[in-house]
């Protein structure tokens, strides 16, 4: 029976056939009519039921045809080198650029002019393309710690992923962080072993850097023929099928039999390959066990399952920038990884205290859907969403669950990047984008039958600030709008004020992620800014407890002001998920229960500056377990400054102490200049905790207080004659050594005497 299958009119699934072959199954039309090569048939309403209830529903083949992924990697290692060709042979796109184009045009993915420009991704961009009649939704994600949040929320709304590592630099920190994000939202994924034209690759060293490193359950799902320079195509294993790539841009897959000197290589890494998985899947396990012969078909289905289930990660293996491999990874995509139906997603039901409630994920249920983007277009805001449920169409009105306001769908699009295309309708299991509507990133949409939220995303906190202001003054209302719409796109770019200096102080992750800001206001909303200091986010915290007991009296002509509390702060457990805690243990009315949200926010107001260097206070409980209150006198205003004074009085005697942010830092380096990176490292206060070899480089992980790293990219390059390159990311906030803490202090009070 050749069916029609189109996703964009699913509802005509059954009643839309070719006219070369009509269905056995199918009951008598009452009327029909002809469309070119096919035949629309009319059922009564009796013979229309029973069609569908003998069918599956009208969404199951245009669901299991549609794949979510995702590909992220450390730095450099090809993934948007691998999307540019994805999308070139799905025929997205005509011809192939590279990343740092000589062409000038750049790839696809990276949209942005500063992108192009520097070579490295900055946003996620979302696509979508057609293979094999599947419709694959990918997003493309950034490399580098600092944009970390990109790789948070696209990983957040997919269900399968590509981790490609290089097959020279193996599994390097980023691939960690990034594996890590892939576990923490429960992502299947397949591990792409990029670059094996490249010297020096050895696909087999990374991929056991993936079950040591990673802790991954994998094997290869195939093996190449030849290395580097002599790299010329892939032995599948599953199917014993070997695969060379011709033409001018490796677009004619040609399959021939596996070379007769590779069959004893094949015999043996296809063992391997079984044994893997027959450990994770019962149905393999008892086939193997038994001495079954084990057909491509019961070994592909098994992949599939272990897959899925998230107990191993097949290893693909190829070289994106030389055209080979990319189409047997994208069949890898279609067989091994989920559509969206195959995947659990939990919402938390608002109407029963955020109970749990699996989603099935089909279009017949109530709309839930999740804003996990924004973007400032030239149009206006464009939200991407995913749809977990139900369908959204454009002219619908869909209710904003965070925010309880009703909004009218005006737009709806799918993105290629940064091109969009308009569509009229879009079910579960999509990835789209709407114009016009006012969100924040992070909200959850339905249509009003339902209070479902989805679980929200883990945003780091920001670890540097700097202080930005414009060099002209007639630039301040473009200056804000830039800072606002940023604020709005990426949650970990955060925008204060300094009370003291009247500084507007920008907060981000990292000297890379405020260059990138910077750089796109000067750009993208023509202001110049000039830029200060780096400045590291330290927080204070106390060692140990102390009591307070404050008596805030004032008065004036008329009501005067009247507060008493006694009680006392002590540090918080280590490991506890709040940073403040407030209790109040008073018996008794001797305050008045509605004073005591006063109470609690002056605490906590006090905190945000601690006066040990103005930074805020965390990690801190505060009781109280008495006071006084006066008839006339009290009011909100005298408690609070009661609390605030309170705090102030009692924190010299709490042992108070500074934290500062620890970074891990992770160096490659040639292995000759070890011993002075390793001494440098030392001066700058730092604790080496791993040091390997890899060939004739080191790897050297090391904790170091970001407060001694500025400016360490030039002094790396100088110490290693420009071979040394490194990533750091946050780890923790520790406290200073005593003389830092001092020093620290000290120069707190000269800023404060010299204003």
């Amino acid at each position: 029976m050749a069916r029609f299958q189109r996703s964009t009119v699913p509802r005509l699934l059954y009643t839309l056939y070719s006219t070369k072959a009509a269905p056995s199954s199918s009951p008598s039309p009452t009327a029909s009519l002809l469309l070119g090569n096919f035949e629309v048939r009319y059922f009564s309403a009796g013979s229309a039921a029973r069609a569908k209830d003998d069918k599956e529903p009208w969404w199951k083949e245009s669901m299991e045809r549609l794949r979510n992924i995702g590909i992220s990697a450390h730095i450099d290692s090809g993934k948007t080198t691998l999307t540019e060709r994805v999308l070139y042979y799905t025929g997205r796109i005509h011809e192939i650029h590279e990343v740092r184009g000589k062409d000038g045009v750049g790839a696809k993915m990276d949209s942005m002019d500063l992108e192009r420009e520097k070579g490295i991704t900055i946003q996620s961009a979302a696509t979508y393309c057609t293979w094999k009649d599947y419709q694959i939704n990918i997003i493309d994600t950034p490399g580098h710690v600092d944009f970390t949040i990109e790789v948070e929320r696209a990983l957040r709304v997919l269900d399968g992923a590509i981790l490609v590592l290089c097959s020279v630099g193996g599994v390097q920190s980023q691939s960690i962080t990034v594996d890590r994000q892939m576990r923490r939202y429960e992502v299947p994924r397949l591990a792409f072993i990029n670059k094996l034209d490249r010297m020096g690759a050895d696909p087999w060293k990374v991929l056991n850097q993936a079950r040591s490193k990673l802790r991954h359950h994998a094997a290869a799902v195939q093996v190449p023929i030849g290395l580097e320079e002599n790299f010329k195509g892939l032995v599948d294993l599953v199917q014993q099928k070997a695969y060379y790539f011709h033409g001018s841009s490796g677009e004619k897959v040609v399959t021939e039999e596996v070379p007769a000197d590779m069959e004893a290589i094949v015999a043996e890494k296809r063992r391997e390959l079984i044994e893997m998985v027959s450990e994770v899947d019962d149905k393999l396990a008892e086939a193997f066990l038994n001495d079954e012969p084990i057909s491509p078909a019961d070994l592909e289905e098994a992949v599939r399952r272990a897959t899925i289930a998230r107990k191993f990660v097949p290893v693909f293996m190829g070289s994106a920038f030389k055209n080979k491999g990319v189409q047997p990874l994208l069949d890898g995509v279609l067989s091994y990884l989920p559509c969206p139906v195959e995947v659990s997603n939990y919402a938390l039901d608002q109407t029963k205290n955020e109970e749990k409630v699996m989603l099935p994920g089909t279009p017949d249920g109530p709309l839930v859907a999740l804003a996990f983007k924004l973007e400032e277009g030239r149009f206006g805001q464009l939200t991407y969403l995913r749809v977990y449920e139900g369908v959204v169409r454009k002219g619908d009105f869909i209710i904003n669950v965070n925010t309880g306001k009703k909004i009218k769908v005006p737009r709806l699009v799918r993105m290629h990047s940064n091109e969009m295309e308009d569509i009229q309708e879009a079910h579960a299991g999509q990835i789209v984008a709407v114009f016009g509507v006012d969100c924040a990133s992070g909200d959850t949409f339905t249509n009003g039958s339902v209070k479902y939220t989805m679980t929200s995303m883990n945003v780091p906190e920001p670890v540097m600030s700097l202080a930005v202001q414009p060099v002209s003054k007639d630039a301040g209302g473009q200056f804000s709008k830039a800072l606002n719409r940023f604020q709005r796109e990426d949650p970990t770019f955060r925008v204060g004020l300094d009370a003291e200096s009247g500084q507007t102080i920008i907060s981000g992750m990292g000297e890379l992620h405020l260059d990138i800001y910077v750089e796109r206001i000067r750009r993208e909303y023509k202001v110049d800014a000039t830029v200060g200091k780096p400045r590291v986010n330290f927080r204070e915290t106390i060692t140990q407890r102390a009591e307070f007991d404050y008596l805030h009296k004032k008065q004036s002509g008329g009501q005067g002001q009247y507060g008493r509390v006694c009680g006392y702060v002590e540090p918080l457990t280590p490991g506890s998920p709040v940073k403040f805690e407030f209790e109040n243990m008073i018996v008794g009315q001797a305050i008045p229960s509605n004073f005591i949200p006063a109470i609690e926010k002056g605490f906590r107001e006090a905190a945000n500056s601690g006066s040990l260097i103005g930074h805020p206070v965390e990690n801190i409980r505060i009781v109280i377990t008495d006071g006084a209150s006066h008839a006339v006198d009290s009011s909100e205003l005298a408690f609070k400054l009661a609390a605030i004074y309170a705090f102030r009085q009692c924190y010299s005697a709490a042992r108070p102490v500074i934290l500062e942010p620890i970074m891990l830092v992770e160096l490659k380096l040639p292995a000759e200049f070890q011993g002075t990176v390793a001494g440098d490292i030392n001066k700058r206060k730092g604790v080496i905790v791993g040091n390997d070899q890899d060939g004739d480089d080191s790897i050297i992980t090391a904790n170091v207080p970001l407060n001694n790293m500025f400016g360490y990219s030039t002094a790396l390059r100088s110490m290693t004659q420009g071979k040394g390159e490194f990533t750091m990311e946050y780890k923790e906030h520790l406290p200073v050594s005593q003389d830092v803490q001092m020093q620290l202090v000290n120069n707190y009070k000269a800023d404060k005497a010299a204003e």
